[in-house]
């Protein structure tokens, strides 16, 4: 009986150590249906597989706020979600802890630049042309139909930020998605693509956070909009929400640690759990966002895959976004963009 009690109370002490072990971890996305996505893929099944619980925040991609609390070592962010020319910043300005890529395996399981130094893409995603084909009689073809008021009346969405908005604005001026960045490396190409957007100025209605599209769209508020995919194949079922895919900008989203956070090592552990194939596969079964873990493509039904932006034929006219450009430039360009849209 006494052998039996401290065998009990042993068990009880190494499960209480156990559970004293795994870390609370704060994991900070971009929230509405992509948070919800995560949710189901990674935060829900870590915890019940005894890892520790995950504190879900959002935000907006202020990389001010990151930088503040790194720069004050008062970091309460275990992992955050950011866009590629954020985290290439965020790197060159040590924002955020250095990555062992041995930690996710074999390299050449992940689409081509998932896995850096200080961050790993879990996502690839696009921005897209989207329209409610119940507001318009004929259906756009691409972003020089965004730009035409006349053919279609009535208000646009476009992201608050000069990150691909200008890209938009060029190509709706008639460059080729190949060429975009080639013409936005000049002062003239950055002239003429805040002169595209001078003209449609008047008939804009910003967006900041990746839920609004859709809610603009279905609302009636705007006709057409930028939007992240995934936001409108969420409501696509009940809605008539449509996705234009040429002209496209698509990019990854990735884990970064702020550099100071006191949970790094579960953080890891917990960005090495995510791209897992059957994590990768949830979550692209709950947003049409692409597996950044190719092994997880091969789970997906045909179904599921006609709405991810990497398929051969969703994304042959798209763009990817270059990532050394906004590194160099965006700056100075999202200063230049936010005086314009001030006056």
């Amino acid at each position: 009986m006494l052998k039996s009690l401290k065998l009990t109370a042993i068990t009880l002490g190494m499960m209480c150590a156990a559970q004293a072990m795994a870390a609370d971890l704060t994991v900070v996305s971009f929230g509405g249906a992509n948070k919800a996505a995560q949710e189901k893929a990674f935060y829900a099944p870590w915890d019940k597989a005894g890892n520790g619980k995950i504190i879900a925040g959002e935000y907006n991609g202020e990389m001010a706020k990151v930088k503040a609390m790194v720069d004050t070592k008062s970091v309460s962010w275990d992992l955050v979600e950011v866009e590629s020319p954020e985290l290439a910043r965020g790197c060159d300005e040590d924002m955020f802890e250095e990555l062992d890529p041995k930690l996710f395996g074999d390299a050449g399981k992940y689409v081509k630049g998932a896995i850096t130094h200080c961050g790993a893409g879990f996502f690839v995603w696009s921005t897209v042309l989207a329209y409610n084909a119940d507001k318009l009689a004929s259906a756009p073809t691409g972003w020089a139909d965004f730009w035409n008021t006349e053919k279609f009346p009535g208000k646009r969405g476009l992201r608050k930020g000069a990150k691909y908005t200008l890209e938009f604005a060029l190509m709706a001026d008639g460059v080729a998605p190949k060429d975009v960045y080639k013409v936005l490396a000049s002062k003239e190409g950055q002239d003429r693509a805040f002169k595209m957007l001078d003209k449609l100025k008047p008939s804009i209605q910003w967006w900041e956070a990746g839920a609004q599209p859709p809610q603009f769209l279905q609302s009636g508020d705007v006709v057409m909009s930028s939007a992240y995919n995934g936001r409108i194949a969420a409501v696509a079922k009940e809605s008539k929400l449509k996705v234009v895919w040429t002209g496209g900008v698509y990019d990854f989203d990735a884990w970064a640690i702020p550099k100071g956070s006191k949970n790094a090592e579960a953080a890891k552990k917990f960005i090495a759990y995510s791209l897992q194939p059957e994590q990768q596969k949830t979550f692209s079964e709950n947003i049409a966002y692409g597996p950044a873990n190719t092994d997880a493509v091969k789970l997906l039904s045909a179904e599921t895959l006609q709405n991810m932006p990497t398929t051969p034929e969703n994304i042959k006219d798209q763009v990817q976004i270059d990532v050394q450009f906004w590194n160099d430039n965006g700056e100075s360009l999202e200063q230049r963009f936010n005086s314009w849209a001030a006056k």
